[in-house]
């Protein structure tokens, strides 16, 4: 299987399957000397871990992360990091039946017609547990960023028909929320439309945004490696994901030249900044020094005991129920995914961005 690595500087390799011995990442190009320890990555898997409310899968794992290599006394090395966390709560028996079936909205199908075989204990590879490998690779790079003073945010912006007020944005709160929202008023709303969800045994879609603050300009390149580009590239390849938006996205096709430039004027510190973000960031493929604002849409988690037609391996469709610990939403532990493939994607393109200039090489060797 090819494509299980994303950068080109700061390298992220993940591995391993949902229901195998255990799953995790290498991460190659962490410059040396950085502070790091378990306890600095285990709260972003925190963030994902299930079984952490009603409204995710009721599978219980401590997510424990063991760092392997590429760090001595407390420092990064240079060297590889490799990180391990072991799966403690599998139960593949729940996932015996579908062996002989394809389910709705899954990759069953694709992954038998590629590579004539696949891993249906809870979907293998394309199960949302691979995603523990790239938390785990994002915790690295948010602490090079925030050594950079380069901070991101991330929440869950909407779930099904609610949307948060961005008038009663608290940042504080989304740590708080079951939900990851920043809006009290919008969470309770949530929840009761996901307790109707889960009443007609089905699931919710959702929105997450991200934003990246005191973003250097200058960052991206203005043809094939876009900014916008990288980071769709990477917020497409989490499962689920159906959109990304930078700026205001899909909005722009029905607004007008003049509302949709952002327009620039002298700042408090007298130098210049835009008097709007309409653009989210990015200019032309390239980092403007605005703050950075990208929203990913989710699909509904595929996996509903609502009865439903499934193709079977003998040709035949027949309805059935699918059995096992689902998410009745993914949005809320997608939040800190979304916020790490940002993070892995940022950190990579800031290192390249090193070799732009001359001036940046003398900063360096002269």
């Amino acid at each position: 299987m090819a494509g299980s690595s994303y950068g080109t500087l700061f390298r992220v390799t993940t591995w391993g399957e949902s229901h195998g011995k255990a799953i995790g990442a290498v991460v190659d190009g962490c410059p040396a000397g950085l502070s790091l320890c378990e306890e600095d990555i285990q709260p972003f898997l925190d963030r994902r871990r299930p079984g952490q409310n009603r409204y995710t899968t009721a599978r219980s794992e401590s997510d424990q992360v063991e760092i392997l290599s590429g760090v001595f006394e407390g420092k990064t090395t240079g060297t590889p990091i490799s990180m391990i966390v072991y799966n403690k709560d599998q139960r593949s028996k729940d996932y015996s039946e579908i062996a002989s079936y394809y389910r709705p909205g899954h990759a069953d199908f694709c992954f038998d017609q590629k590579y004539g075989f696949r891993d249906y204990r809870g979907g293998g590879r394309s199960s949302g547990r691979e995603t523990i490998g790239r938390v785990a690779a994002g915790a690295i790079a948010s602490r090079v960023l925030k050594e950079l003073g380069i901070t991101l945010t991330a929440y869950t912006r909407s779930i099904g028909p609610v949307q948060c007020d961005p008038g009663r944005f608290q940042r504080k709160y989304i740590e708080k929320s079951s939900l990851y929202m920043p809006d009290p008023e919008a969470e309770e709303q949530a929840v009761r439309y996901l307790e109707e969800c889960m009443k007609n045994r089905t699931s919710s879609g959702g929105v997450v945004e991200c934003r990246a603050e005191h973003m250097r300009p200058g960052i991206g390149e203005p043809v094939f490696e876009k900014l916008d580009a990288a980071l769709g590239k990477a917020l497409f390849s989490i499962g689920a994901v159906k959109a990304v938006e930078i700026g205001d996205g899909t909005a722009v096709s029905a607004a007008l030249g003049h509302e949709n430039n952002d327009q620039f004027e002298t700042g408090p510190n007298g130098k210049p900044q835009k008097a709007t973000n309409h653009a989210g960031g990015i200019l032309g493929g390239i980092s403007d020094g605005s703050d950075l604002l990208v929203r990913v849409s989710f699909k509904p988690t595929p996996s509903v005991a609502r009865p439903q037609t499934a193709l079977f391996k003998d040709g035949s469709c027949r309805e059935v129920s699918i059995r096992g610990r689902h998410d009745p939403v993914i949005v809320p532990r997608a939040v800190v995914v979304v916020e790490s493939m940002t993070a892995i994607t940022l950190l990579d393109l800031l290192l390249q961005n090193m070799s732009a200039t001359m001036e940046h090489l003398h900063r360096i060797y002269s």
